[in-house]
């Protein structure tokens, strides 16, 4: 999503236009990362932008001193909405739903995995946005409190159980981008290879890969747990015909593109530091857009 075309003031309405974008666009790297943390789709963040810039254009903005503040009310809240909508929808979803993956020339992320994303689908929409505001960019409570019309108390209690409903699961190890991309090669080509023996040896005992396809292909509708099971699992896909893969650049870390029998899925892997804890595989068609551009 990018705001109108400026560069005609007169057409475009003059000079107060041309500061309503200077103002949204300075922000919109902010809020981007923002929705997309909220909502872990950038098909759904890109959609709340496109609302919370229209907003920004109709708003009387006589009393908005501080635009940033005011666009971020605006963008958690739509956030929080599509949230519960897609609650909703999500009954009907057919297999796991994991997060879109983004590339890193599209958004710039530096604290948030894609495992941790899943994690916060555990959440209800007030506890996200809590979460997100206060961890990943440290708002007092009096200001989340001002933007979600709750008490800070009460935006502490949310804060609270959030951690609580994480805690035992969040990533808190997060190796080095070249230490990520060895560990995605290494796991590759020992699937590649049918090596089970090697397979296991980078997995932990209570590994679980996670697989999305929305129901367009052919996958595994349930988590795959325990290193037996995942070494076989990878081992049997992985060592089909029509095999390739493609080093991506994800907004959450380096990822492989990974194409079997023509069916492309986006691969990462997730560690402890001793060993592979999960692994995601997003292969639906409708999250991979912005990956096959």
């Amino acid at each position: 999503m990018e705001p109108p075309d400026d560069r005609d003031p007169e057409a475009a309405g003059g000079h107060g236009l041309t500061s309503t974008l200077t103002e949204f666009a300075s922000a919109r790297g902010m809020l981007a990362g923002l929705a997309y943390r909220m909502l872990g789709s950038w098909h759904d963040a890109e959609d709340v932008l496109q609302d919370a810039y229209v907003r920004w254009s109709a708003a009387d903005r006589t009393d908005v001193a501080e635009p940033r503040r005011y666009l971020t009310r605006v963008v958690t809240r739509l956030s929080v909405d599509v949230l519960r909508t897609r609650q909703a929808r999500r009954e009907s979803y057919i297999g796991e739903w994991l997060p879109e993956p983004v590339p890193a020339d599209t958004l710039e992320l530096d604290d948030v995995s894609l495992a941790l994303l899943h994690l916060l689908e555990r959440l209800t929409p007030p506890q996200r946005a809590v979460y997100v505001l206060r961890t990943a960019f440290t708002l007092p409570y009096d200001e989340i409190a001002e933007i979600l019309e709750r008490t800070p108390e009460d935006c502490r209690q949310l804060h609270r159980r959030a951690r609580q409903a994480l805690d035992d699961d969040r990533p808190r190890f997060r190796p080095s981008a070249a230490e990520q991309r060895r560990l995605l090669l290494d796991f590759v080509a020992a699937a590649r290879e049918g090596d089970l023996a090697r397979l296991e040896s980078m997995l932990k005992d209570s590994v679980t890969s996670w697989t999305d396809s929305g129901g367009r292909l052919r996958a595994a509708r349930r988590p795959v747990i325990g290193r037996e099971r995942v070494a076989h699992f990878f081992a049997h896909i992985y060592t089909r015909p029509g095999f390739a893969v493609t080093e991506v650049d994800l907004a959450t870390g380096p990822a492989l593109k990974v194409l079997v029998r023509g069916e492309p899925h986006v691969l990462t892997v997730h560690t402890d530091g001793s060993g592979i804890t999960a692994i995601h595989l997003q292969a639906n068609p409708e999250k991979l857009s912005s990956v096959e551009r």
